[in-house]
């Protein structure tokens, strides 16, 4: 292209109006790597400006062509906000500010119909952790969170709980035995349907982490997620279980979907921003239309997640009935960190609940305190306003990097002992002192939930490297 001289009075002889689509014709031609004498470049420049949309998605030409119909590729896939929706905040007076302005803005997308906010609700990344947002046609992936389908799940056994006391160690040795956290896995992995999921060959990155799914089945993730022997006290006479009311044996777990959801979480979310580009309090908060094909990837790939960490769980489960020698008495499993097609006020929506637990009505679930403080079987009431919905657990009212700065380690081994706590791992960051009162949050979300039972910790097994974990 050495050589070629090109004139503005050449380009609107072409067909090109005056303006700056010349200007930019004139430096896409000298920079274009194909050689043309000055005849062969008008004539191409000719066929541009009389067809541009020919050519607007031709690689070097694309610029001129954009020039010519005034298209903006800077702006496309740029979505604004919209004025806030209103919205329910349960307990608003405990949740810290950085929740709330994150609740504030993710009621403001477009897409966004309706939304509330939990009251174990704490800073996270995108929408809140304890955030619950209903959505037009599209998912989040930061909305669901980076541990997919992170879920609780309690055996209970008809055994007396009072070998917890009298065989504390026996129990403890028992989850060092049959479980694993954070990097350490089974050496024996056991096999599971879920890995034979078509979804393994026929989406490009689950395919690429079915050796780690594979490895890691059966463990638990790091940070908050843990297993547990405790007590069990069915309070309510009508419990869905047919168990008499009463104290029992009980064994709790909670863990998400490993390395498998986490990079399931890392690429949609990178494909998100990249389609859905957002003002930048936003920029987390991008989605996934469920109309196109990286959507409908996601969806797919998310419950593909959630079932796999179900099936985690179960397998935990399954190792330590087998090695108790006993089958439960009753289950109960619910999960957060997951999307929903469901119906509210006569429309269906995706809800999105970040660290969030599913409370239909009638719906059963866990909800966990500290090491110190009770959790509650729940049974859901349904309240729309909610959004069917209630909290996970009881909160952080401390950051990880706060607590492992500001707490006693000594203090905490204290506080464990008068409370009867077996800890076998677990670090500073997940001491009780780092959560809210759980009689707190369950006080302000008493119309969500109806409790049929309680749970308290006696015997826990976390990792205890301190990594971190988002609900």
């Amino acid at each position: 292209m050495e050589g070629l001289e090109l004139q503005g009075k050449d380009l609107i002889a072409a067909g090109f109006p005056e303006g700056r689509a010349i200007g930019i014709a004139i430096n896409v031609m000298l920079k274009h790597p194909r050689k043309m004498n000055k005849e062969e470049a008008l004539a191409l420049l000719a066929r541009i400006a009389a067809d541009p949309a020919a050519f607007g998605e031709h690689g070097p030409y694309a610029p001129i062509a954009d020039a010519l119909t005034g298209r903006d590729r800077t702006r496309e896939g740029l979505f604004d906000l919209v004025p806030r929706k209103d919205y329910r905040a349960y307990g608003r007076e405990h949740i810290e500010q950085g929740a709330i302005h994150q609740m504030e803005v993710a009621m403001k997308l477009p897409v966004t119909v309706a939304g509330a906010l939990m009251p174990d609700a704490h800073h996270g990344y995108g929408l809140p952790i304890g955030g619950v947002l209903a959505v037009e046609n599209a998912v989040i992936p930061y909305g669901v969170g980076v541990d997919i389908g992170c879920r609780m799940c309690l055996s209970i056994f008809n055994i007396p709980p009072a070998v917890l006391s009298t065989h504390a160690a026996d129990h403890g040795r028992l989850l060092v035995e049959h479980t694993r956290f954070g990097r350490a896995v089974h050496e024996r992995p056991m096999d599971h349907p879920v890995l034979e999921r078509a979804e393994f060959g026929t989406i490009p990155v689950v395919k690429h982490l079915k050796d780690r799914a594979w490895r890691q089945i059966g463990s638990s993730g790091s940070g908050n997620h843990f297993v547990e022997f405790g007590v069990v006290a069915i309070t309510d006479p009508g419990n869905e279980f047919g168990l008499p009311p009463g104290e029992y044996l009980a064994l709790l777990s909670h863990s998400g979907s490993r390395g498998l959801g986490a990079g399931i979480a890392a690429h949609y979310t990178r494909v998100a921003k990249e389609h859905c580009r957002l003002p930048d309090e936003a920029r987390n908060l991008a989605w996934l239309s469920l109309d196109g094909a990286e959507g409908q990837e996601y969806w797919a790939a998310m419950n593909l997640a959630g079932d796999f960490a179900s099936a985690c769980h179960h397998q935990i489960h399954e190792r330590i009935a087998r090695a108790l020698g006993e089958r439960p008495a009753a289950m109960v499993e619910n999960h957060h960190n997951f999307a929903w097609k469901e119906v509210h006020a006569g429309r269906e929506v995706i809800v999105h609940r970040k660290g969030a637990t599913p409370a239909g009505k009638g719906v059963l679930g866990v909800i966990p305190g500290s090491m110190t403080a009770p959790g509650y079987i729940v049974r859901g009431t349904g309240v729309a306003e909610s959004i069917a919905s209630a909290s996970h657990g009881a909160g952080r009212t401390m950051s990880r990097t706060r607590a492992k700065e500001t707490l006693d380690p000594r203090a905490v081994k204290q506080h464990l002992a008068n409370h009867g706590i077996t800890l076998i791992g677990g670090g500073l960051d997940e001491a009780p002192m780092a959560y809210k009162d759980i009689a707190t949050v369950m006080g302000s979300q008493r119309d969500l939930v109806e409790v049929i039972g309680s749970f308290t910790p006696k015997v826990v097994r976390m990792c205890g490297d301190g990594s971190a974990a988002e609900d």
